[in-house]
């Protein structure tokens, strides 16, 4: 006890920190910034990284949407939606021919080792 009450003496702040419930929120403390499963010091960065990363997905699928309402309302046009048909669906008309032409370079890399077997 007397080693104690040196010490006090010396350092007053050590009379604050023996205090017990002084000590037991510097242990609750400690206990929820390191221990603790969803601890502020571990998991929180792995939580503001997903937050990142879903801001950015989300920001993607807005601009995503934009360009498809863009192509559906030129689809609502008869023109453009014959010229969607014949560029994607090949599609053609009575009496009509279409000659498909693939360069080399537009063709896959895995399309052309396939037919080189």
């Amino acid at each position: 006890m007397r080693f104690l009450g040196k010490l006090t003496e010396k350092y007053p702040f050590l009379k604050i920190i023996g205090n017990r419930y002084i000590l037991v929120i510097i242990f609750f403390a400690v206990w929820m910034i390191f221990i603790d499963n969803y601890s502020l010091y571990f998991e929180h960065p792995v939580l503001d990284k997903e937050i990142n990363e879903l801001e950015e997905n989300k920001t993607y699928y807005i601009q995503e949407i934009k360009k498809d309402s863009t192509s559906i309302k030129q689809l609502k046009n008869p023109d453009q939606t014959e010229k969607y048909a014949r560029e994607k669906y090949y599609m053609k008309r009575e009496n009509e021919d279409i000659y498909i032409i693939e360069f080399e370079e537009d063709v896959p890399e895995e399309e052309t080792t396939n037919k080189s077997l």
